[in-house]
């Protein structure tokens, strides 16, 4: 989705005009000198690749755009802050942040008596007393809502199972509940261990026709419609290229791997596609959509980097979608050194990594590069970069 920017400011939002929330640090720039500045941070970055075919930018809505909210709890159960810690360590209430898509702006008074109702007691930085540490909710493009408690122990999970029937009478569209289990006193946002509490512990986030099944612990893009273009775009590309057998390293979901194995229906070439992730949860959500749609692919638990040097023989396309740390040099050298390897579409939420990896792959060189605006009125954005052999 192309969304043509205007010349105002980035957003109106009263909780930055009083200062009590900078996580938008771009928030007084105009959306379209936004766009362009990352555009000319990206292309700077591999301006040492001159031929490159540069697309124009993918532009987001300017608001509502955001399918997942990661909301710090503090206050009183009574009146608990559902939003970020002041530099004091007292709860800025960000209920209305309006980057949220409005299912989530909805539900989000409805959870916060849930709080209360449950006699969940805030986490108290300062003190380290208090339960409760974080409110997640993801929305999927239907309406329907996943909602997960991060608390420090279970001592509060029986009342929520108490209440829950009562929240989800209040909020028929949510459909997955769970309490993720976070006891230390660190800057983590969630821990290893989650306990489902609902039958269903997936979300069907519907991205141009597929269903990915997303899972309480698992990773998805936090813009919907531009994660849906990027996959677009990236479909396209590979149209264009002679490939019958992919892998897709960092599969999460399976978004990239699933187009790409022509799930969507669009028309595209069927091709085998083999998808590697490190989480257990994301791998199963990725082979039920397979199924679901018959699609040529398989997708193996593993480290991306492990898993490329152990497949056995390399493909002619692979595709990498890595963290901000990029795919780093032992892998980047493999790639370099695999001469069945013809293409290779990176998809990158860091440039700075980016180009470092691609200086790893001098004969692997870009020859179109696009910036997807997936995180607006900040200086973040993912760059798709279409990598061919020379």
């Amino acid at each position: 989705m192309t969304v043509t920017p205007s010349r105002s400011v980035g957003l109106a939002c009263g909780h930055y005009d009083r200062g009590e929330c900078r996580s938008c640090g771009w928030l007084d720039r105009a959306y379209v000198d936004q766009l362009a500045a990352k555009d000319a941070h990206a292309r700077s970055l591999l301006s040492r690749w001159a031929d490159v075919e540069w697309l124009a930018p993918a532009a987001s809505r300017r608001e509502g755009f955001r399918n997942k909210a990661k909301m710090v709890v503090a206050g009183t159960a009574d009146a608990p802050t559902l939003g970020i810690l002041d530099p004091r360590g007292r709860g800025v209430d960000l209920r209305d942040c309006p980057l949220h898509e409005p299912a989530i702006v909805a539900a989000l008074p409805a959870l916060a008596e849930f709080v209360g109702r449950s006699r969940l007691e805030p986490y108290d930085v300062a003190t380290r007393r208090g339960e409760l540490k974080h409110l997640l909710v993801t929305a999927a493009p239907s309406g329907e809502l996943m909602a997960r408690l991060v608390l420090r122990s279970e001592e509060g999970v029986a009342r929520i199972r108490k209440h829950l029937d009562v929240l989800q009478d209040d909020l028929p569209a949510l459909a997955v509940v769970s309490v993720n289990l976070q006891p230390a006193h660190a800057a983590l946002l969630e821990g290893d261990r989650e306990i489902p509490l609902t039958a269903s512990q997936t979300l069907a986030m519907r991205v141009n026709g597929i269903d990915l099944h997303l899972r309480p612990q698992s990773f998805f893009q936090t813009n919907t419609a531009v994660a849906a273009e990027l996959y677009r775009q990236a479909r396209a590309w590979v149209s264009e290229v002679d490939v019958d057998e992919a892998w897709d390293l960092y599969c999460g979901v399976g978004g990239f791997a699933l187009h790409l194995a022509g799930a969507d229906g669009a028309g595209a070439p069927a091709r085998h596609v083999t998808g590697v992730e490190v989480s257990a949860s994301a791998v199963e959500s990725a082979r039920r959509t397979a199924a679901e749609v018959g699609a040529s692919a398989r997708f193996l638990v593993g480290d991306a980097t492990t898993a490329a040097a152990e497949l056995g023989t390399a493909p002619d396309l692979v595709v990498v979608n890595p963290p901000r740390r990029g795919i780093g040099e032992e892998l980047a050298t493999w790639l370099e050194r695999s001469p069945d390897v013809r293409t290779v579409l990176y998809s990158s939420c860091n440039a700075t990594t980016l180009a470092r990896d691609l200086a790893t792959m001098p004969t692997l060189r870009p020859v179109r590069a696009q910036v997807l605006d997936m995180f607006p009125h900040t200086g973040h954005h993912e760059v798709l970069t279409l990598l061919r052999r020379a």
